[in-house]
């Protein structure tokens, strides 16, 4: 059975597009620190691999992260935002169509989309919360820089196994 290459050598020259929603900036922007951290951990120049787009909010992230994948620039998308629940059905509405529209995107260009685009049920704009998603931020910026590579070496490994 063949092995998934987890060197860097696999994922040399990746160009990964991040497109990051500019509502709770602070907070969402802290998903970079733990994609650049992944990255470097598995071998990879985050200033060389990565270009950040930012947008105003989560529902504006899909369109963006489709006109990247169509583009040809970029081996993947990684979309970050925080989606919170203001007391309106709208949390869900917009949660829905990012979600399905990032999917959406994925299944049509062939290009992979990654989310950390996080919907908590519950966020209060106090200190307690703002500390907790901002470090979570963080480790879901790793998980998801780390699902990304995995994704993309495993692709490159069908690529070869079908030419």
């Amino acid at each position: 059975m063949n092995q998934i290459p987890t060197s860097a050598s696999s994922t040399a020259g990746l160009r990964i597009a991040v497109v990051s929603a500019s509502w709770h900036r602070d907070i969402v922007e802290r998903a970079h620190e733990g994609i650049n951290t992944e990255l470097a951990r598995q071998g990879l120049d985050p200033a060389a691999t990565l270009v950040h787009f930012a947008v105003p909010g989560a529902f504006e992230i899909p369109l963006h992260a489709k006109k990247l994948a169509e583009s040809g620039r970029f081996d993947a998308v990684v979309a970050c935002g925080l989606i919170v629940n203001g007391g309106i059905y709208r949390h869900e509405f917009v949660t829905s169509a990012v979600i399905d529209g990032l999917m959406r995107v994925q299944l049509d260009t062939g290009v992979p989309v990654f989310s950390a685009v996080l919907t908590p049920r519950d966020f209060h704009d106090h200190e307690e919360h703002r500390s907790f998603f901002a470090a979570h931020f963080v480790k879901k910026g790793e998980e998801v820089a780390s699902a990304c590579l995995a994704t993309l070496r495993g692709l490159r490994q069908l690529q070869a196994l079908t030419q």
